[in-house]
């Protein structure tokens, strides 16, 4: 685990939401598990989209994930109350990369995980890309 947790200036978050830490979530050492980070993420992630009018995926396109990043700031011991910011880093096509940050909901400041995820939308039958929908465009600052 990454132990230097000095605060980076992030950019004006495009969503924000609180996160459960759940007993279940720790591992032996009373820290929560590293695959529960990418989980939180992904709540995140679909909290966000369906905060956004219109449509962001349909039967014919939807979005997968092609990569992820993240670095472990932090450990999350139980309790916690945490936060999950996410950004939007770059905007493609028929892709966006969200950046997120996992931190302590009374101090930002204490980074416990940040990183990204690439999204790209693609044709749910042939698995090639499509354009991003107009819904996600609109959102983007």
């Amino acid at each position: 685990m990454i132990t230097d947790a000095s605060p980076t200036r992030a950019p004006e978050p495009l969503f924000i939401t609180p996160m459960d830490v759940r007993w279940q979530d720790l591992d032996a050492y009373n820290h929560v598990n590293n695959s529960n980070y990418l989980v939180y993420l992904q709540e995140a992630r679909l909290k966000w989209l369906l905060t956004l009018p219109g449509e962001w995926y349909t039967p014919e396109a939807a979005p997968v994930m092609a990569h992820s990043e993240i670095n472990y700031r932090l450990p999350i011991e139980w309790p916690a109350d945490i936060q999950i910011e996410l950004y939007a880093n770059r905007i493609g096509t028929s892709s966006m990369t969200v950046g997120h940050r996992i931190v302590d909901s009374d101090d930002a400041t204490r980074i416990h995980a940040d990183g990204s995820v690439t999204m790209v939308w693609v044709n749910t039958k042939t698995g090639r890309p499509v354009p991003l929908p107009q819904s996600i465009r609109d959102a983007l600052p």
